[in-house]
This record gives C-alpha cells, structure tokens and sequence, in this order.
C-alpha cells in the first residue's frame, strides 16, 4: 500500500471515529452533549440551562456535580424557571439565600444513574408509582403518563414532565425536566 493509499485510510478512519463520537451525543439546549463529558462540563454548554449552571455555581455546587457520583439529575429548563413566581430565582441566587438554593438544587439529584428504562422499572415494580430519595434529603414520587412519559411529582404536590430522557454523562444521567421541582 502507497502512502496516499495510507494516507486516505487514516483519514477516512478518523472521520468515522469523529462521527462514532458525535453520534454517541444528545442534544439539549442546542448543543451537544457527549456521555464522555461530566455533568457540568456538558450543562454548562446547555442554551436552555444557563439559569440552572448559574445556580449550581451560585450555590457551590460545581465540585460536587463533577464528583464520582452517579448522581441522576433532573435539570429544570431556563423556562422551568420562569415559571417560578416573579423575583424567586433573583432571591434564590442571593449570597444570604445559599443554603434554600442548595436544598432546591441538590433535591434535582438521586443518587443512583436512574435513565427512562430504569426509572419505569421502578415504577412497575411499586404498583405505578416509585418514591425516591434525593441528595438534599427530600423524596420525589415518579408515574408513568402514557407509554413514554414519566412524570415527577415533589412535595409541595406539584408535577414535572421529563422533556429529554437519558442524556448520559461521565458521571451520571441527566433528565430535563420542564418544572421545578420544590422540597417542603
């Protein structure tokens, strides 16, 4: 084989290789998400995420979401946000309001790596609704809503959708979800 003849084939083999990566991406907020990336290496890429990265650093959380983990979380929109009543996300991110935006956050995420096949697992093994545990110490409740749709419901009563389902991560998965979700 000439060098050209070489030369083409480790071209050729590069792009594919480019392309098995790209291919093994989701995307969210418009950018791609790549299960090789931690949770925050990937979030903060996020259009549809920035209110949720600037908490997450608000709140000093960035060493915790780029640790070991698997954590599963379940990241609310900038939309998810809105819907919060006017002035909560600005008091939220307020230095002296650091320890509720902590508990906020930190009851996005289980422990666990919890995507749409392991999640409904959970649900059909407790009768159609599975309770669990979050980070911040509070539980979510999970249902299914139809074939493909899991909903979340927190403490305060209210219920979330999950918009994008396993968004795998170095660390972990990540669950979009179109609700914020509140502990007591």
């Amino acid at each position: 084989m000439n060098k050209f003849a070489r030369s083409v084939l480790m071209t050729a083999g590069l792009v594919l290789s480019a392309h098995a990566m790209a291919s093994d991406a989701v995307k969210v907020g418009g950018q791609d998400m790549f299960p090789t990336k931690d949770i925050v290496d990937n979030a903060v890429n996020s259009a549809d995420h920035t209110t949720l990265v600037a908490a997450v650093k608000a709140a000093g959380l960035v060493d915790t979401l780029k640790g070991k983990g698997p954590f599963t979380v379940f990241a609310p929109t900038n939309a998810a946000f809105a819907k919060l009543p006017a002035g909560a996300v600005d008091n939220l991110l307020k230095p002296e309001s650091k320890p509720a935006l902590t508990k906020v956050l930190t009851y996005h995420v289980v422990a666990g790596r919890y995507d749409f096949d392991k999640l409904s697992k959970e649900i059909k093994s407790h009768n159609g609704t599975a309770e669990l545990p979050t980070v911040s110490g509070g539980k979510l409740w999970f249902m299914m809503n139809g074939m493909h749709n899991i909903q979340i419901k927190d403490e305060t009563g209210a219920v979330s959708n999950i918009s994008t389902y396993d968004v795998y991560q170095s660390n972990g998965v990540i669950n979009v979800v179109d609700t914020v979700l509140m502990p007591k």
